[in-house]
């Protein structure tokens, strides 16, 4: 049986969890809790690329703030 993630025919939207790490999501589903939409939808290579333009840094976000901070103390 093939997944979902697998089809190339179907839309998806693109959603981002709190940590800002971005996946896909079927169109058709309820997007699972801990992620939202950001508003871009599409067939999967369109909303991988829009992931691949926007997601630049792939630190969550937490590590991310910690780094920053961590940064500012020894500066």
């Amino acid at each position: 049986m093939t997944s979902v993630f697998d089809r190339e025919d179907i839309l998806f939207q693109v959603v981002v969890n709190h940590e800002e790490q971005y996946s896909i999501w079927p169109d058709y589903k309820a997007v699972p809790k801990g992620w939202r939409t950001v508003g871009k939808s599409g067939l999967k290579k369109e909303c991988l690329a829009y992931i691949e333009e926007t997601w630049t840094d792939m630190r969550p976000l937490s590590l991310r703030q910690k780094m920053e901070e961590q940064a500012s103390v020894t500066h």
